[in-house]
């Protein structure tokens, strides 16, 4: 049975969007959906959504596998850098990023929760010996990640990317409750 972690973006919840859509899409007799909650989801810290991922992960394995949407794909690396282990089965991120647009980090406050996730590093030499499966979905008109994350992912992670268009954060706030492209990649990752 391959396990798939959906973890979801800052503000969000597990019921978000098109992570329902996609749970019933991909769940069969070969692989389990698990979506769950993080904690504090207005204000994110790094250690706590590691640590809730790390409780929520049994096996971490070659049937193991992650979908993350936004600073959830940061939770995935920064879990996963912790580890020692040989292989996972993949990775699809959905809007990941390093970097934020201003609109993203707009006030003080949102600058102090995203400023250990900007400036923390993260170890993608580790990330990238886990697996050689990695996708990732951009928007070309996304108001939080710019476009030059896609090509920060494709050199860091040697990640296989593609560029959707009019998704904004491919968010619940952008009216996106299924994608295509998700469910064509996922099932990529999946039969790789």
């Amino acid at each position: 049975m391959k396990k798939v972690y959906l973890v979801h973006c800052w503000g969000g919840t597990s019921d978000d969007g098109w992570y329902p859509w996609l749970d019933r899409k991909i769940s069969n007799n070969d692989n389990e959906v698990i979506r769950f909650n993080m904690p504090n989801t207005e204000s994110p810290t790094i250690s706590s959504w590691v640590e809730m991922l790390n409780s929520k992960v049994n096996n971490l394995d070659e049937n193991t596998y992650f979908i993350g949407h936004s600073i959830g794909c940061q939770t995935i690396m920064r879990y996963l850098e912790a580890k020692d282990i040989t292989k996972i089965g993949g990775l699809l991120f959905i809007t990941p990023w390093l970097d934020l647009l201003p609109k993203a980090i707009e006030d003080e406050e949102l600058y102090n929760i995203a400023y250990p996730w900007l400036n923390e590093p993260i170890s993608f030499d580790k990330i990238k010996n886990f697996t050689n499966n990695i996708y990732c979905i951009f928007s070309d008109d996304d108001y939080f990640v710019s476009l030059e994350q896609e090509k920060e992912f494709k050199n860091k992670l040697d990640a296989n990317t593609i560029i959707v268009s009019n998704k904004g954060h491919i968010s619940q706030d952008d009216n996106v409750y299924e994608l295509q492209e998700i469910l064509d990649l996922s099932k990529k990752m999946l039969e790789k």
